[in-house]
């Protein structure tokens, strides 16, 4: 028997997700059974009306409770379109409209009694009888409710992607409470993007720019064959049968297995070379660059090596990914992907030649207390230690200078005017940095090892490529013989490469990285955002021979994961800012918008830090006691490790008695309590309340970074960046609640008026401020 091809829609998946386990549950037992005979008369599949030329409506059974609507394009091949519970299920899903979107040419459908429930007519006015002309002086002026998308006709709406048969009710709305109303049920995804858009101020050419265009179809759509509609992808939540299952499964939100259409098409395009695709927090580029692993794996010819590599910059992330990519393909696909953060692939790669004595890694804090003893010892004081440290990392390594005469040669971009004679005093006092950390005991740094494995995978490169040519010069034989005597069957490392959160690695990552995969089709696909920068690694990739021209570089514009209040906060802390597109181009955050409604940002000000921290812990005691939220959902960001410990043993003893843990550079340290941790532990997390503490002047950026302002502009605007970075990644780490927090002066980088905006944390804790509405 023929088994049955049954999809899920991407609304279908929001029913399951909107009705619970029961239904999901439900529903795969559905599934299964309906794969393995179609004509099982328990199922109960009966046809309702015909679709267009080649399409059939049905209704089917799931339990006592739950039916759900099919759409039958082809013999043995059905679609899920949506899911319904209780004794008007089969009235609610004969209803439904179905529709084939002009646009993107997928299969929408709209519950019109759903949306006419949620929306307020207009008032029809009167007009009595002899009633002066609208254009007279004595017509009197009423005060008439303005129609929110008035500005538009059909014609444009639709032309953008509205679905039609919700445009008489989005001729009702008048507020913005209406539209979030209607929003937060179950359209279609292509029509709620273009209307928060517009409604956001978006003018239609920007639209249509930035939105249709990602969503339109690659062929004409036949409105009347739903055949070819049910098999385009913005149709489905997958187009496989096993993944049908999987988006059944909690484990996997549906974000994370349906792509957007401009998503779907970089994850699975064929690109000459490399490949960049940059976008603001919350876009899904980690989404992307996952799914984009899993079809690379697809093209590849069996076998058991791991020819394609998936990095980032810390273990922490790398452990997240492969978490994520084992949920997305399982362990057949883990068995092809080697998943490695760069500084542990780059040891690997200098451990791999016994004759180097490697020594043990120190962090930050130990390179600059090294640096401090150098400056000491040679009476040198004219550059402070982030200076030198910076310099070395990021001019010397970075380019590979071994020799005082190339660091004279090196380009310096963006960190300032550098006269000869200081480059001589910085390289002796580089050299005598390097032979501090060759003594007893042996040490070394990061970026030291970052380098040197650059150098030997160029090197290991270089003879890959002389190989090559001598196989061509001798008409392409295998040199059996010449490849056996070097030890080695000499070939690139790997055949792709895949990066995420590309925007941290340094340049001696990116040597290492280019030198490790030949230079041809779908090398290096990367993600990243220059705008969540929170280390000084600026690169060119260009320069670097990662090139990505015209349609290989591509940007996310769509938010998933944080409020519209939330962004736009977010958004004015790094305005009037100029961020690199990871190469020598500009990028903005222009069209940059989110799919979510919630909550404004909270703003609380307090005279000192034992009263700020106070107040944080009273919010948290609240949202949990009697919101329900988790304390693991929540997070607290500290300026640093004391705050963090004070701020813990404030939670820990009466009256609050919170659980809490630390986020260290491998994740919580406990998997119970609120997180807590600094704004470069949020890197790469999401909770659903973030209280971000401290942000105080002098704080938020550090006062330290005034030193600069005069002597050193340049790097004054560098710290300044950098700093407002910072606070924008750890702001967009929320999904349904933002909370800022400052005891004496508020940090430059919030609004003018942030101070006349904030609650009086001495009036909350003595109970007499307004009150909290923390109810998202």
């Amino acid at each position: 028997m023929i088994s049955t091809q049954v999809t899920v829609s991407p609304q279908a998946h929001q029913d399951i997700r909107r009705l619970g386990r029961g239904a999901k549950d439900a529903l795969g037992d559905f599934v299964r059974r309906l794969r393995a005979d179609r004509t099982n008369r328990a199922l109960r599949v009966l046809p309702v009306r015909a679709a267009g030329d080649n399409g059939q409506l049905c209704t089917a059974v799931l339990d006592s409770t739950r039916m759900v609507l099919l759409l039958e394009t082809e013999e043995n091949r059905l679609t899920v379109l949506a899911l319904r519970e209780g004794p008007l299920a089969y009235d609610e899903l004969t209803r439904l409209t179905v529709d084939i979107n002009p646009v993107s040419g997928g299969i929408e459908l709209v519950d019109q009694a759903e949306v006419s429930a949620n929306v307020v007519a207009l008032p029809e006015r009167p007009e009595p009888a002899g009633a002066p002309e609208p254009d007279s002086p004595s017509q009197p002026t009423l005060n008439l409710p303005v129609r929110l998308f008035a500005r538009f006709d059909d014609a444009t709406l639709t032309s953008l992607g509205v679905i039609a048969s919700l445009l008489p009710a989005l001729r009702k709305l008048t507020d913005a409470r209406q539209l979030d109303a209607l929003l937060a049920h179950n359209l279609p995804e292509l029509t709620k993007d273009v209307l928060l858009a517009l409604h956001g101020g978006m003018d239609p050419d920007n639209v249509r720019q930035h939105i249709t265009s990602q969503w339109k179809a690659d062929e004409q759509v036949d409105p009347h064959d739903w055949a070819q509609a049910a098999r385009r992808p913005v149709s489905q939540v997958s187009t496989e049968d096993a993944a049908v299952l999987d988006a059944l499964g909690s484990s996997f939100d549906a974000w994370r297995l349906f792509l957007h259409p401009e998503q779907q098409r970089l994850a699975t395009a064929t690109f000459k070379g490399s490949a960049k695709v940059t976008g603001g927090p919350g876009t899904g580029k980690t989404v992307v660059a996952l799914h984009r692993v899993r079809h690379l794996v697809d093209q590849l010819q069996p076998g058991h090596t791991r020819p394609l590599l998936l990095t980032t910059y810390n273990t922490n992330l790398a452990a997240d990914l492969r978490h994520r990519l084992q949920l997305l393909g399982g362990p057949e696909l883990l068995r092809r992907v080697d998943i490695k953060s760069v500084d542990q692939l780059a040891r690997e790669v200098v451990e791999e030649q016994p004759s180097l004595r490697l020594g043990r890694p120190i962090d930050d804090e130990t390179a600059l207390n090294l640096w401090h003893t150098v400056c000491t010892e040679a009476g040198e004081y004219e550059f402070d230690v982030e200076f030198l440290d910076s310099e070395w990392k990021h001019v010397i390594l970075a380019q590979g200078c071994g020799t005082c005469a190339q660091y004279m040669r090196a380009p310096r971009k963006g960190r300032g005017q550098f006269q000869r004679s200081q480059r001589v005093r910085v390289w002796a006092l580089v050299e005598a940095y390097q032979s501090k950390l060759a003594e007893a005991p042996l040490q070394t740094t990061y970026a030291q090892i970052a380098d040197q494995a650059a150098r030997m995978e160029e090197h290991r490169m270089s003879r890959v490529e002389a190989q090559a040519h001598y196989k061509e010069e001798r008409g392409g034989l295998d040199l059996v013989h010449r490849e056996a005597g070097s030890g080695m069957w000499l070939k690139p490392r790997y055949q792709h490469i895949v990066i995420d959160e590309a925007q941290d690695l340094s340049s001696s990552h990116w040597r290492m990285l280019r030198a490790m995969v030949r230079p041809g089709s779908n090398d290096i696909f990367l993600v990243g955002d220059a705008h969540q920068r929170i280390y000084s690694h600026q690169v060119v990739l260009g320069q670097l021979g990662i090139k990505t021209p015209g349609r290989a570089s591509r940007r996310l514009t769509l938010n998933y994961r944080t409020t519209r209040q939330i962004l736009g906060s977010a958004h004015g802390l790094v305005a009037g800012e100029t961020f690199d597109d990871l190469d020598d181009g500009v990028d903005t955050l222009d069209g940059y918008r989110s799919v979510l409604s919630g909550l404004a940002p909270q703003l609380y000000r307090a005279p000192d830090w034992q009263t700020e921290m106070r107040t944080v812990a009273t919010l948290i005691k609240e949202r949990h006691d009697q919101y329900g939220t988790p304390y693991e959902a929540m997070a607290i960001s500290v300026p640093d490790g004391a705050s963090a410990t004070q701020i813990a043993l404030v939670l820990a003893y009466p009256p609050f008695s919170i659980p809490a843990t630390q986020l260290g550079k491998d994740g919580p340290q406990s998997s119970e309590g609120v997180r807590i941790g600094t704004m470069h532990r949020f890197k790469g997390l999401e909770f659903q309340r973030v209280f971000l503490t401290s942000v105080s002047d002098g704080q938020v950026p550090h006062q330290r970074i005034e030193i600069h302002r005069l002597s050193n502009p340049q790097r004054y605007r560098q710290e300044e960046q950098r700093g407002r970075s910072l606070l924008f990644v750890a702001a967009t780490r929320a999904r349904d609640e933002l909370v800022i927090t400052w005891n004496g002066k508020a940090s430059r980088y919030l609004p003018r008026d942030a101070a006349q905006q904030a609650v009086n944390a001495a009036d909350l804790l003595a109970g007499e401020g307004p009150p909290s509405t923390s109810a998202a």
